[in-house]
């Protein structure tokens, strides 16, 4: 597949930023691919075993690593991540005579060769190639799950419209035939009922906006810096009137300053915005919802807790599964579209963290999002 100019300039800047581990005993080696590699980020190991403590912590496009090693070669390092990671592209550079070594790469699942000594411009070209690869891939899987997204979207949608307009449809239509007197005490719980349904009507569609606005929209994190604390104290703000009016307290406790960090702002909006809403949902009249923060090491941690009616241990992993809503009364009715926490996590795992829910019954459930700092 051949791709025209604009093509090929959108793919470059989706390259950019684009994060390399060298693996190499030689320093000098490991400088001269990190100045041929620029706009990529670079990192850096001398031996397998480094490598794999360095990957514990780091999220990393593709790993590029020599085979002959102390402590741990560049053979075996490839087989340990490819059986933690099978899609993580490693590229093995060795020499022309290695015939014995390319086959056992080979059955290890190398992705590409760099040959040794090192031709400055294959190794550029062979990295770009492979990384042009990995991302035509994950657009091509992102395009995918829009298409089973959209179509089981509109089905929800239909489902979830359809109760809220028949009750009105029916009361208007009542009051065109002249049926119901004002006077009546059920007339106005009538009344109330329908005002009940518009407003949840209101809601539905903003969340249909929202979902559009993030969720529809295609393509990979639109990275920015973002200050963290910022998106947290919007979100307080627009949150605070749902709280109130439930009776339920809304509080903050946020390290200053939290660290900026290269994110998607729409889309961890979203994955806060939702862990708010839910913890405020389950909450009931006089509990408290609170956020507080840490930064540690790497990452930087944001918990939710709510003194809500809690979960079973049990039911607490199939909370992120899609179109899954608590049902804590039992009563089948259960409003929304629950998609709110399976996009949620999988934003913040996008970004190469995680969401992590603890819950005890009757007491209330904490949410630990996790972000890295790189």
């Amino acid at each position: 597949m051949r791709l025209n100019l604009a093509e090929e300039s959108q793919l470059q800047q989706r390259l950019d930023g684009r994060s390399i581990l060298v693996v190499d005993d030689e320093s000098v080696i490991r400088d001269l691919c990190a100045k041929i590699l620029k706009g990529y980020r670079i990192l850096q190991a001398e031996n397998g075993a480094e490598a794999l403590r360095l990957l514990e912590r780091e999220t990393v496009d593709v790993i590029l690593t020599d085979v002959m090693m102390p402590i741990m070669n560049g053979l075996d390092l490839l087989r340990q991540i490819k059986e933690r990671r099978p899609d993580q592209l490693v590229v093995v550079m060795t020499g022309y005579a290695d015939k014995e070594v390319i086959l056992r790469a080979l059955k290890a699942d190398a992705d590409d060769f760099i040959n040794k000594p090192i031709n400055l411009l294959q190794l550029k070209t062979t990295i770009d190639k492979v990384l042009e690869k990995k991302v035509l891939k994950e657009e091509l899987i992102h395009l995918k799950r829009m298409d089973r997204l959209k179509s089981d979207f509109l089905g929800l949608i239909s489902h979830k419209l359809k109760t809220p307009i028949t009750a009105i449809s029916l009361f208007i239509q009542n009051l065109a035939r002249g049926i119901g007197n004002p006077a009546d005490p059920s007339f106005r719980d009538t009344l109330e009922l329908i005002l009940e349904e518009s407003d949840y009507l209101g809601h539905l569609i903003q969340d249909l906006l929202d979902y559009s606005e993030v969720i529809l929209n295609e393509g990979p994190p639109a990275r920015e810096p973002v200050a963290l604390k910022e998106v947290l104290q919007k979100l307080l703000v627009e949150r605070d009137g749902a709280a109130e009016s439930k009776g339920v307290v809304l509080s903050c406790s946020v390290d200053d300053p939290l660290p900026t960090l290269q994110l998607d702002r729409r889309r961890i909006a979203f994955a806060i915005q939702a862990l708010l809403d839910n913890a405020i949902k389950f909450t009931p009249p006089g509990g408290r919802v609170s956020i507080d923060s840490a930064v540690d090491g790497d990452c930087v941690r944001l918990v939710i807790r709510d003194t809500g009616c809690g979960f079973r241990r049990e039911e607490l992993p199939k909370i992120f599964e899609k179109f899954y809503q608590v049902d804590p009364d039992h009563t089948g009715q259960v409003r929304g579209f629950g998609l709110g926490l399976f996009y949620a996590r999988l934003f913040v795992q996008d970004h190469g963290g995680s969401i992590r829910l603890e819950s005890t019954p009757g007491e209330g459930t904490t949410a630990i999002l996790t972000l890295p700092r790189s």
